[in-house]
């Protein structure tokens, strides 16, 4: 293994909680997810259409990996009924929800069709575009890659739109409302 630079050496800091066993069965696995949701996260939809059909999801696990080139992942549970949608899409839509979209976000959790009683609004590529969303991006998927119970699902940012206002936020469980 070759290093550049200086050495990095660990500076003395709090001490650490004592280490947890790895999430073995569920009550160890809610400990975990517990611990987890102390981290604040935006929350957004992601959207694609697959053999004529509209596909969406709500997901907290969408980050920002590069801006040269730019790209962006997000997560998707392997079990996903809306598995098969999108890693056989050539493309997908974020659209992060705006603060007081929390219902937006429940509806994409839940079975059944999501996109029932919502304005249609399709953009490139045939994409569902959500109402009232603070931020698009408009992606093409270049990588799925499994991890865990997981896949992570890595897209090239094609185009993107903002609207002013404060974004949907989640953490300890609940929604709350970003900074505008």
């Amino acid at each position: 293994m070759t290093t550049t630079g200086p050495a990095v050496r660990a500076t003395a800091g709090p001490p650490l909680p004592p280490a947890r066993p790895a999430p073995a069965g569920p009550a160890e696995q809610r400990a975990l997810r517990d611990v987890l949701g102390r981290y604040a996260t935006g929350v957004a939809v992601v959207t694609t259409r697959y053999r004529g059909m509209p596909a969406g999801v709500t997901v907290n696990s969408f980050t920002s990996v590069s801006l040269d080139p730019p790209l962006v992942l997000w997560c998707l549970n392997a079990a996903s009924g809306s598995r098969a949608a999108f890693t056989g899409a050539e493309h997908f839509a974020v659209n992060v929800l705006a603060a007081g979209q929390g219902d937006l976000a429940t509806r994409f959790t839940c079975p059944g069709d999501r996109f029932a009683g919502l304005p249609p609004h399709s953009g490139p590529h045939g994409l569902p575009l959500l109402p009232g969303a603070v931020a698009v991006l408009l992606c093409r998927r270049t990588r799925v890659l499994p991890a865990g119970d997981h896949l992570l699902l890595l897209g090239t940012v094609e185009s993107h739109s903002r609207t002013p206002g404060p974004a949907l936020l989640f953490a300890d469980g609940s929604y709350h409302s970003g900074p505008g």
